[in-house]
């Protein structure tokens, strides 16, 4: 049988204050009370820190993925952004390539022809629009990628468009430049009749049948005569049956004569325009009458001017 323990607490004059009787059994209960009690205390410490370290580090997370998502929402605006500016862009170039046709039309240019091609005959089709709307959890880099090929493409059709206007440009003035070189009104404006058309008649003055190179127009004399087109005079004088003539030098191996005028107002070298005074109605040479004999020569051979008037 185990003996007690006793606790004895004295005063200060050192009588007795106080005597406590505790076995080793009650000890041993107590010892392995305070042991659990502090076996307790420091394990709820340490899960309690744990707990607030995940609870700090799980703020900060959510503070990273605020943050992200905002950045998210940010990058998918610009890329709506992006992908209308595209889609524009796509529109307008669409809106130039109909434009671009229309004009190689008006032009007469062939888009098959050599150093010739459509601006969208180089570098392929025109991208299709991509979907604007992306969701937050999805992978970016597929999109941005299509998007940045999309932006390439987009740039080489708009060089090749700017290459291709140039010379589209380039060969319109030289149609402009034709199209000004090309007799189109008669020699004299307003008043005045054809007496004489092209080709085989019987001559006024033989009586055989000869081929008349050009259209007689009768009129005062004294009316002006105007250059039917843009060009250069190439003569300016007397020729023995026509008299007093002008040729004018159109380019593009064309020219027009105008003969039996009274009075010439130009002289070798002189640049005309269309609708420009050149000479008057006059029947210097062999002639009937005052009038205008007006020819027209293409590459050396006399053609209807009749075809020339519009």
């Amino acid at each position: 049988m185990s003996r007690p323990i006793f606790f004895i607490a004295f005063n200060d004059s050192g009588s007795l204050f106080k005597k406590v009787t505790i076995t080793k059994k009650l000890l041993l209960l107590l010892s392995v009370f305070l042991s659990a009690c502090l076996g307790g205390f420091v394990y709820v410490t340490c899960d309690y820190l744990k707990i607030k370290q995940k609870a700090m580090d799980l703020r900060i997370f959510e503070a990273k993925i605020l943050v992200q998502s905002d950045e998210l929402l940010c990058l998918r605006k610009q890329i709506q952004t992006f992908s209308k500016d595209i889609d524009t862009l796509r529109s307008k170039l669409i809106v130039l390539n109909e434009f671009e046709k229309k004009l190689r039309i008006i032009a007469n240019i062939d888009n098959n022809s050599e150093n010739q091609q459509s601006l969208f005959n180089v570098g392929g089709p025109i991208p299709d629009s991509i979907e604007a709307e992306v969701s937050l959890d999805s992978t970016h880099n597929p999109l941005m990628r299509r998007m940045h090929k999309q932006v390439k493409d987009l740039s080489a059709i708009s060089e090749e468009a700017a290459r291709s206007f140039e010379a589209l440009h380039k060969q319109c003035e030289k149609q402009r430049n034709l199209l000004a070189a090309t007799p189109s009104i008669r020699p004299i404006e307003k008043v005045g009749w054809t007496s004489s058309g092209f080709g085989y008649r019987k001559s006024p003055f033989t009586g055989r049948r000869t081929f008349h190179n050009g259209l007689d127009i009768s009129a005062k004399k004294g009316q002006p005569i105007i250059a039917t087109a843009d060009g250069i005079v190439k003569f300016s004088g007397k020729k023995r049956l026509m008299g007093k003539t002008v040729i004018i030098d159109h380019g593009h191996g064309m020219l027009t004569i105008y003969g039996h005028a009274d009075k010439l107002m130009v002289k070798k070298g002189d640049r005309l325009k269309r609708g420009d005074s050149i000479a008057t109605v006059g029947s210097t040479g062999r002639t009937t009458g005052p009038h205008v004999h007006y020819s027209i020569k293409i590459n050396g051979l006399y053609v209807n001017p009749a075809k020339y008037i519009f």
